[in-house]
């Protein structure tokens, strides 16, 4: 894979890096390949991603795996899950220890040519704001994004992010659990089977 190996050697965002309050060097996390049946893009890597090396290693990913109704085996299996964020770095903390934003040049330089080689692919989870910009052009917000998500299904499921930040979002919009996820885990298992 010559883009995932360029990925991995990426330090375009070292000085960025540095200069965030946790201070970090660049560690891309590439977990794609061509032929998968579902992409998952996200937005970028958290803290425990950047320390694991590999996506979705914390609560969030459990709640996405929760979401689309499939075990740890099958989400890191990279013939059936391509994960292909709008940053490939974990982009540090700002000063009140929120996440920063991915930094644009990350997808500005890679996301054309890692989304090349994972090719069309059945099902496409926007996670996030950014993924949702990127892929549907969008320039509304999440909520108002999702609730549309009957606009871009089957082939993609604009989602709000798993994050225990957005516990409360999920609380005020039953719709979510009641009328997404559903439809979402039967298109998981139909484009899985």
């Amino acid at each position: 894979m010559p883009v995932a190996s360029d990925i991995r050697a990426c330090t375009i965002c070292a000085d960025r890096f540095a200069a965030t309050e946790t201070g970090h060097a660049p560690r891309p996390v590439v977990w794609f390949k061509e032929g998968a049946r579902i992409l998952v893009a996200g937005q970028a890597p958290g803290a425990r991603v950047h320390e694991s090396g590999q996506p979705f290693t914390d609560p969030s990913g459990d709640r996405l795996r929760d979401w689309m109704g499939v075990d740890e085996a099958t989400f890191y299996d990279r013939d059936k899950l391509a994960i292909v964020p709008m940053a490939f770095c974990f982009p540090g903390y700002d000063a009140k220890g929120s996440d920063r934003p991915p930094p644009r040049i990350c997808a500005q330089t890679w996301r054309a040519a890692a989304m090349e080689e994972v090719g069309d692919v059945p099902l496409v989870l926007l996670i996030g704001g950014y993924a949702q910009s990127w892929h549907l052009g969008t320039k509304t917000n999440v909520t108002d994004t999702v609730a549309a998500w009957r606009d871009h299904a089957p082939r993609a499921f604009p989602l709000p992010h798993p994050s225990w930040r957005n516990t409360g979002w999920i609380r005020k919009n039953p719709w979510f659990e009641a009328e997404v996820l559903p439809a979402l885990r039967a298109r998981v298992k139909e484009v899985l089977a």
